[in-house]
């Protein structure tokens, strides 16, 4: 997990977001970046593809959201 923890936080930081926006963004969930650095969460194979897929379309609009 610490993988795609790690690939979060480079993520966000290359595109300005915080973690809980970026949550949001992926999984409509703000505390999603929290819960599995706390490892109060084991996101589900499903889950983890989502975020992945989230990451590797995102483009920003000029107000810095998701388009």
């Amino acid at each position: 997990m610490s993988t795609l923890l790690s690939d979060i936080e480079t993520f966000v930081q290359a595109h300005g977001l915080s973690e809980w926006k970026f949550g949001e963004l992926a999984l409509s969930d703000r505390h999603f970046v929290r819960q599995v650095r706390e490892q109060d969460r084991e996101p589900r194979r499903r889950t983890v593809a989502k975020v992945r897929s989230f990451m590797a379309t995102y483009r920003p609009d000029q107000s810095g959201v998701r388009a």
